[in-house]
Parts: C-alpha cells; structure tokens; sequence
C-alpha cells in the first residue's frame, strides 16, 4: 500500500517509517497523523516486522511541528477533538507491541518532539534541535507532550522547555535524558538498525511484555508491579522461553 505523507521501507525484521513532507519540514497534519495510524495499525499484524525506525525525510527535520495552519478557526471543541486525534496516534506508539526507535535527524519542535517522546528510544543526530515552543502561539502542547517530556526528564527541566518554548540542542537532551544516544548525522540510521538488531536476538514476546510492564509503572490508575507480576508469569507459557531456557542449558545462542 502506497501513502501520500508517509514512505515505507523493510530491512530485515525492520521497517523504516519516514514522514515524507520535506518541503514542509515534515510537518505533522492530519492527513499525516491518519497515515500514521494506518501504517502502524498494519504493522503490528505483520510477522515480517520485529523494529521500527521512525524518522524524517530530508537532513532539515525530523518533524518541525504540527501544521499551523489547521489550528486556524478551529472551535475549543474542534480543538479538542484534534488533541484526541493526536493523542490516539501517540499511545499507538507507545503502547506498540514491538520496539520503535525515533531517529531524529534535525528540528524535532511541537508535535514532532511529541511523536518523538512517544517512541521507546530517541536517538538523535549531532545537528538536531528539540523544543515545544507553543506557549509562543497562546497554545501548549497537545498531543502527550505535558505527561511525556515530564517522565523523561522531570517537573522541572520540563516546565523549563514548555513555559520557555525555547528550543535545546542534543547535549542538553542527552544530559536532561531526552534522547537515549547522540551520533553523526551519517550515523543515525546506522545506529537505530544496530540497537534494533539487537533486540532481534533476543525473545519478542518477552520485548512486547516488557513494554506493557514499564508504561503501566508510568500510569496512576494501574499497578504497574501488578501487571509485572502477571507479565513475568505469561512469559513462562511461551514458546519463547522454552527456547532461551533450553539454549542456556544446552550451552548455545538462542533462536527466537
């Protein structure tokens, strides 16, 4: 299936995502935003898929914001109603069964820097720039940035970066641990495939409980030691783990 916003390519276990707008800095629209949901939708069915790299066309942008220019005329509740569209794309992402890794490669501002945190790692290059900067348009951030940015890098960092809107480059975001790594532009996608090819040696199933158990910790509402508990017992009925335990007591690499 072909997209108008978004590209798609597979490498080996990975598919790569990139938000195809150069000419608009990748700006995040709605059309885009329902792209989004379509594609990851469909990956999380495909067998084929184990990773995704999520990322930016061009050298310039990751995504440098949300497309202003919807904002326009909108009512508080048309508002609204485009927050909860947003938002149902960024807990897709961070609730994915798989591991999705955002590559970003230059200005990640607003809604791309929210797309970003809802990644499970961030990896950015030496020339990227983050920020929120909607306190500048009367607005604040609407698609998960207040709760995201908050439980990556604490109450107060975080209010720096949203009641400032100023932007800060990667050796701020890798000391406040907003990005997971930092490397060469040339090196990004290098870097993203080389931690996912990783993770591809290890059991997906156990991967896809892992992610369930840490963003439960992350919600007030839930249990996350509870949901723990039950994870680390469905892991014992899977095929994988009688492959790793197998492996261990035979002395050799496991095959998941």
């Amino acid at each position: 299936m072909s997209y108008e916003n978004v590209l798609l390519t597979h490498k080996g276990f990975t598919t790569y995502v990139t938000i195809n707008r150069e000419s608009k800095l990748n700006a995040l629209n709605y059309d885009t935003i329902a792209e989004l949901k379509t594609v990851f939708t469909a990956l999380k069915q495909d067998e084929n898929t184990r990773g995704v790299i999520l990322t930016g066309a061009g050298a310039k942008a990751f995504v440098a914001g949300a497309d202003i220019q919807e904002f326009v005329g909108k009512s508080d509740e048309q508002a609204m109603e485009l927050s909860v569209f947003g938002h149902e794309l960024m807990d897709m992402l961070a609730n994915f069964p798989k591991p999705i890794i955002a590559a970003i490669n230059g200005f990640a501002l607003g809604g791309g820097l929210e797309l970003a945190l809802a990644c499970h790692i961030r990896i950015a290059a030496e020339t990227a720039k983050m920020g929120l900067p909607e306190v500048s348009l009367g607005l604040i951030p609407g698609y998960g940035g207040t709760q995201r940015l908050t439980q990556l890098v604490g109450r107060g960092k975080a209010l720096e970066m949203i009641l400032t809107g100023d932007m800060i480059d990667v050796k701020d975001a890798y000391q406040w641990g907003l990005v997971n790594k930092v490397v060469a532009q040339d090196e990004l996608l290098d870097a993203a495939q080389a931690l996912l090819d990783k993770m591809y040696q290890r059991s997906k199933s156990a991967i896809a409980n892992a992610i369930h158990a840490v963003n439960a910790g992350m919600e007030k509402a839930i249990n996350g030691y509870q949901i723990e508990i039950e994870s680390f017992g469905k892991s014992f009925g899977s095929e994988d783990f009688n492959e790793g335990v197998s492996a261990f007591l035979e002395k050799r690499k496991p095959n998941f």
